[in-house]
């Protein structure tokens, strides 16, 4: 066995081996996967591997594109058969809702040119004779819908991994991951030992247990699944042909040909855990014992869908695992607090994803970072918060609502809360409702009675009148928000300027008092992250970043070696914080505080330690609601007392609490960007009009990179746009935008209705040759096209007047 590699992939399942032979194709060669058993061992084999191309994710739709391309290519490349059938698959929606997505994806499938489109229920009839179409509202259709054979396809991908090059051993069990002081790592086996400069986690069922021999604890948990196969079935055989899969999610099942018999799977209400504790060593290609009774429920409904199905026998039953992450997304990428360790576990469509799985785990160690922003899948989006008992809530909520529809701005209970501050109690007898946010409760909105829930729809909801109120109150006169959900850093240190400035593009602040705002640069010179630095005392800085990225900036901060002597401490736990925003803001703080905040003496990005009633802050004048305002940063022992008194003065100014829903809003009328919406590392600073903020003059991380895509003209601009919303709702983004002629032009990032400017918004994404200021586009909300028109100037205060007043 090889000794040295430049990666080990743990796990022979179909993500291994796809990640090892993307790793070979983009170059690296040198590497060997390691299966404890056979290839496809744990919960490949007994997949129903359906594979389909649309996600409400735009950037999961291209790689899900990616891989259905890629498994005929495997084919001819390796000669090994992937069982590919494309029959089609049929998308039902019973109700309104389920309408608005599909029609939504098709829009987007058009934008992507993928092949997704309406059919009459006279076509689909002639497509599938045995179903029934009577009760449903509207059906789409995908050609290349179909599955494949788990096991084909995962020895392809090994197939061509070692005609590149790569090693796998079976029957080679890991015994233990040791990392080394220069970021490698040594894995030991029973067949001997391999150093390897990176470790990947594909372990799969046993994912948590390779995990723990470095230290880990992932947020993964294992339930059961269950799909039967029918006899032969003689209508079925008669056609002659394959019959499209059935995709009806609002009756909870999946429905797809198998042999000339039909297969029925479901997720059901009752569903089982497994492997609470681990999953036994010993386990491979082994099923636990039937029980169908507890997916009876939903296969009535299949079969009501197909009536053919309701007196075939019972061919086959699998009970297999499956391994689930909290929000059902792939945990995947490499690990913060760990050198050369990534880890890609958690997938649930894995027949629909493997190759995209593949290929942007293989650019992410290898290049240094994906081509596209995957921070849905990105591990660091859970912190050590994501424990044990959230987890299990989590999964068994994604489990048993697997097919509901996730609506746009729709906050889940399971599992919460999972962190509070201390306001929290007072905030919710307040009627705050809440949202997760970094596992953070987060007020969104405040309703008149404390105990309202948010309803969900793709329309306009309970809480749109009084995020309403809360925008209009703020602009008019004063809102005070929670926004403890920030990231907070403190650096300290002789060397802390010089490694903030070797860090982020723009010059940090060197004297005491002042704050910039600052882009940090990615691998392929985008827009990795947005900061507020303000210096606070001799070689002390307060950074302020996206509270949801913590862990993921971590990698970044890590990049560059801090001076010694220096120290970066995230502080977010201890730190609680509240903007004070609106044009009585200054009036309404004067009145709590000794400090002069008046214009001259406490400009616009100024900053001073001050009490405010008693508590002592670290106060920036800056405001991500584009009005005069600042924030105030306290430690969280005293945020109940700055809260309350912050709210005694606002009733006397007419103003109060606002939530993160009308923050949204009011951001959106400004036209200000969002990390993880219109900040991402696949956009170029001089796309997103943060180009002003990167200093060449200095060093600064990934400066070459930037260098690089300096002079390329923008591919799309930042843009914001107004919508003829003649429909009860708003863009929340990823709605394609289009040219009234049809030409693709954009995708929505983020949307609102601008409450102050009695306006639907949106921010997104132009072609600037296609759309340019003032031009008419057609925005896609609920998945039809509604006239809007993208604007040269954000709506409110475009000069920045109200901010800097």
């Amino acid at each position: 066995m090889k000794t040295h590699a430049q990666a080990v992939v743990i796990g022979g399942g179909l993500i291994g081996c796809s990640i090892l032979y993307h790793l070979a194709k983009l170059g690296w060669t040198d590497v060997v996967l390691l299966e404890r058993d056979e290839l496809t061992s744990g919960s490949t084999w007994h997949a129903a591997a359906g594979i389909h191309g649309l996600h409400d994710n735009n950037n999961v739709t291209r790689i899900q594109h990616y891989t259905m391309n890629l498994y005929k290519e495997l084919e001819q490349e390796t000669g090994q058969g992937c069982g590919v059938f494309q029959p089609g698959s049929l998308y039902l929606a019973q109700t309104e809702a389920r309408e608005h997505q599909l029609r939504l994806q098709e829009a987007k499938a058009r934008f992507y040119g993928l092949n997704f489109h309406e059919l009459s229920r006279e076509q689909a009839m002639e497509l599938h004779p045995l179903a029934q179409f009577d009760d449903i509202r509207c059906i789409m259709y995908e050609p290349d819908g179909g599955n494949v054979d788990p096991s084909g396809v995962t020895h392809a991908y090994a197939a061509g991994a070692r005609k590149m090059g790569a090693t796998i051993e079976r029957f080679c069990p890991v015994l233990g991951t040791d990392p080394q002081p220069d970021g490698s790592w040594i894995v030991r086996t029973e067949k001997g030992d391999i150093h390897t400069q990176w470790v990947v986690n594909a372990a799969g069922l046993w994912g948590r247990e390779v995990a723990a021999m470095a230290g880990l604890e992932l947020p993964l948990q294992p339930t059961e699944h269950q799909y039967f196969v029918t006899d032969a079935i003689d209508e079925v055989a008669a056609l002659g042909r394959r019959l499209p899969s059935i995709a009806d999610r609002d009756g909870e099942y999946y429905f797809r040909q198998e042999g000339n018999g039909l297969l029925i799977g479901a997720y059901e209400k009752d569903m089982r855990f497994w492997a609470e504790e681990g999953t036994p060593l010993d386990f491979a290609h082994d099923l636990f014992p039937d029980d169908l009774d507890r997916i009876m429920d939903n296969v009535m409904r299949a079969t009501e869908r197909v009536p053919v199905a309701a007196t075939a026998g019972v061919k086959r039953v699998i009970n297999g695992p499956m391994i689930w992450s909290p929000d059902a997304n792939a945990l995947w990428g490499p690990v913060p607090e760990l050198r050369n360790y990534f880890v890609c576990g958690g997938i649930i469509p894995g027949f629909s994803q493997s190759g995209g799985l593949g290929l942007l785990a293989a650019q992410w160690m290898i290049e240094g970072e994906p081509q596209y922003d995957m921070f849905a899948w990105d591990l660091a989006r859970f912190d050590d918060w994501a424990d044990k008992a959230f987890t299990k809530a989590r999964v068994q909520d994604q489990y048993t609502h697997r097919f509901a529809i996730h609506f746009p701005n729709e906050e889940r209970e399971a599992g919460r809360p999972a962190r509070m501050r201390p306001a929290y109690a007072m905030q919710k007898d307040m009627g705050a409702v809440f949202g997760l946010n970094s596992g953070w409760e987060h007020p969104l909105w405040f309703a008149d009675q404390p105990g309202t829930v948010d309803t969900n729809s793709f329309t306009r909801q309970n809480w749109w009148e009084p995020v309403g109120r809360e925008a209009r109150m703020l602009r008019e006169a004063v809102g005070v928000i929670d926004i403890s959900n920030f990231a907070n850093y403190i650096v300290k240190g002789a060397g802390a300027q010089d490694w903030l400035d070797r860090l982020m593009a723009n010059r940090v602040p060197s004297e005491t008092g002042k704050s910039c705002l600052t882009p940090l640069i990615g691998i392929r010179g985008g827009i990795a992250g947005d900061f507020t630095i303000t210096k606070t005392d001799t070689d002390a800085y307060m950074m302020v970043g996206s509270g949801m990225a913590e862990r993921y900036h971590q990698r970044f901060f890590d990049m560059v070696d801090r001076p010694e002597g220096t120290t970066l401490d995230r502080a977010t736990n201890r730190i609680a914080g509240f903007n004070v925003a609106g044009p009585k803001a200054r009036d309404m703080l004067q009145r709590l505080t000794n400090t002069d905040l008046s214009n001259d003496a406490f400009r616009f990005m100024r900053s001073a330690t001050i009490e405010v009633a008693g508590v002592t802050c670290l106060a920036i004048r800056v405001s991500f609601t584009g009005d005069l305002g600042w924030e105030l940063h306290c430690p969280e022992e005293n945020q109940i007392r700055l809260y309350t008194a912050l709210l005694e003065a606002a009733r006397d100014f007419g103003g109060g609490p606002v939530g993160g829903r009308a923050l949204g809003s009011l951001r959106i009328e400004k036209g200000y960007g969002s990390w993880g919406r219109e900040y991402s590392p696949e956009y170029w600073p001089q796309e997103v009009g943060l180009e002003r903020l990167v200093k060449l003059d200095k060093d600064f991380l990934n400066k070459e990179a930037y260098l690089g895509i300096k002079e390329n003209a923008p591919r799309e601009v930042l843009s914001v746009f107004e919508v003829d919303a003649v429909h009860d709702a708003d863009a929340s983004g990823g709605e394609p935008i289009f040219l009234p002629d049809g030409r693709p032009v954009g995708r929505v990032t983020s949307g609102a209705y601008g409450y102050s400017v009695g306006q639907s918004l949106a921010i997104g994404f132009a072609d600037p040759a296609l759309a340019g200021p003032g031009d008419e586009v057609d925005i896609f909300i609920l998945g039809k096209p509604h006239r809007a028109r993208r604007l040269a100037v954000p709506p409110f205060d475009p000069e920045g007047i109200r901010l800097r007043s």
